[in-house]
Protein backbone atom coordinates (compact mmCIF):
# COMPACT_ATOMS: atom_id res chain seq x y z
CA UNK A 1 0.00 0.00 0.00
CA UNK A 2 2.86 2.37 0.86
CA UNK A 3 4.34 1.91 -2.63
CA UNK A 4 1.06 2.77 -4.34
CA UNK A 5 0.67 5.95 -2.25
CA UNK A 6 4.27 6.95 -3.03
CA UNK A 7 3.73 6.37 -6.74
CA UNK A 8 0.55 8.43 -6.68
CA UNK A 9 2.27 11.22 -4.72
CA UNK A 10 5.19 11.34 -7.19
CA UNK A 11 2.77 11.38 -10.11
CA UNK A 12 0.79 14.22 -8.58
CA UNK A 13 3.93 16.19 -7.79
CA UNK A 14 5.29 15.78 -11.30
CA UNK A 15 1.96 16.74 -12.79
CA UNK A 16 1.70 19.81 -10.57
CA UNK A 17 5.21 20.96 -11.37
CA UNK A 18 4.74 20.58 -15.12
CA UNK A 19 1.49 22.57 -14.91
CA UNK A 20 3.28 25.30 -12.97
CA UNK A 21 5.59 25.86 -15.93
CA UNK A 22 2.64 26.54 -18.20
CA UNK A 23 0.83 28.65 -15.59
CA UNK A 24 3.49 31.40 -15.61
CA UNK A 25 1.63 34.72 -15.77
CA UNK A 26 2.28 36.87 -18.83
CA UNK A 27 3.43 39.72 -16.57
CA UNK A 28 6.36 37.60 -15.39
CA UNK A 29 7.71 37.21 -18.92
CA UNK A 30 10.25 39.87 -19.91
CA UNK A 31 9.08 42.21 -22.64
CA UNK A 32 11.46 43.23 -25.43
CA UNK A 33 13.12 46.61 -25.00
CA UNK A 34 11.62 48.06 -28.18
CA UNK A 35 8.07 49.34 -28.02
CA UNK A 36 5.83 47.51 -30.47
CA UNK A 37 3.10 49.39 -32.31
CA UNK A 38 0.51 47.62 -30.15
CA UNK A 39 2.17 48.99 -26.99
CA UNK A 40 2.68 52.56 -28.23
CA UNK A 41 1.11 55.10 -25.93
CA UNK A 42 -0.85 58.07 -27.26
CA UNK A 43 1.09 61.29 -27.68
CA UNK A 44 0.35 64.33 -25.53
CA UNK A 45 1.41 67.89 -26.19
CA UNK A 46 3.43 69.97 -23.80
CA UNK A 47 6.05 72.60 -23.12
CA UNK A 48 9.40 71.97 -21.48
CA UNK A 49 9.74 74.01 -18.29
CA UNK A 50 13.02 72.55 -16.99
CA UNK A 51 15.56 69.92 -18.02
CA UNK A 52 17.68 68.20 -15.36
CA UNK A 53 20.09 65.99 -17.33
CA UNK A 54 22.04 64.96 -14.24
CA UNK A 55 19.02 63.33 -12.61
CA UNK A 56 17.41 62.24 -15.90
CA UNK A 57 14.27 64.28 -15.25
CA UNK A 58 12.25 66.84 -17.18
CA UNK A 59 9.50 69.20 -16.04
CA UNK A 60 6.66 69.44 -18.57
CA UNK A 61 3.54 71.60 -18.67
CA UNK A 62 1.29 69.18 -20.52
CA UNK A 63 -2.18 68.60 -21.86
CA UNK A 64 -4.27 65.56 -20.99
CA UNK A 65 -2.41 62.23 -20.93
CA UNK A 66 -5.18 59.78 -21.78
CA UNK A 67 -3.44 56.48 -21.02
CA UNK A 68 -2.57 57.74 -17.53
CA UNK A 69 -6.02 59.31 -17.00
CA UNK A 70 -4.19 62.54 -16.13
CA UNK A 71 -5.61 66.04 -16.64
CA UNK A 72 -3.47 68.95 -17.88
CA UNK A 73 -0.86 70.07 -15.34
CA UNK A 74 2.83 70.77 -14.84
CA UNK A 75 4.90 67.95 -13.39
CA UNK A 76 8.28 66.23 -13.33
CA UNK A 77 8.83 63.05 -15.35
CA UNK A 78 11.74 60.66 -15.45
CA UNK A 79 13.23 60.08 -18.90
CA UNK A 80 13.31 56.45 -20.02
CA UNK A 81 16.79 57.24 -21.35
CA UNK A 82 18.74 60.31 -20.18
CA UNK A 83 19.97 60.84 -23.76
CA UNK A 84 16.40 61.83 -24.66
CA UNK A 85 17.02 65.10 -22.83
CA UNK A 86 20.17 66.11 -24.74
CA UNK A 87 18.45 68.33 -27.34
CA UNK A 88 15.72 69.77 -25.13
CA UNK A 89 15.58 73.16 -23.45
CA UNK A 90 13.06 75.22 -21.49
CA UNK A 91 10.42 76.68 -23.78
CA UNK A 92 10.47 73.86 -26.37
CA UNK A 93 7.02 72.77 -27.52
CA UNK A 94 6.89 68.99 -27.60
CA UNK A 95 4.81 65.91 -28.26
CA UNK A 96 5.52 63.00 -25.96
CA UNK A 97 4.23 59.75 -24.61
CA UNK A 98 4.50 58.68 -21.01
CA UNK A 99 3.72 55.67 -18.88
CA UNK A 100 4.05 54.59 -15.27
CA UNK A 101 7.15 52.40 -15.01
CA UNK A 102 8.19 50.93 -11.65
CA UNK A 103 5.93 53.45 -9.91
CA UNK A 104 7.44 56.49 -11.69
CA UNK A 105 5.83 58.63 -14.38
CA UNK A 106 8.27 58.23 -17.25
CA UNK A 107 8.61 59.84 -20.67
CA UNK A 108 9.09 56.96 -23.11
CA UNK A 109 9.08 58.93 -26.36
CA UNK A 110 9.57 62.64 -27.08
CA UNK A 111 9.82 64.88 -30.12
CA UNK A 112 9.98 68.63 -30.64
CA UNK A 113 6.66 69.82 -32.11
CA UNK A 114 6.63 71.21 -35.62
Amino acid sequence: MKTIISAISVSLLLGASSNAVFATPAAAVDKPAAISNAEKKPMASGEIKKVDKESGKVTIKHGEIKNLDMPPMTMVFRAKDAAMLDNLKAGDKINFSADKINGNFTVIEIEIAK
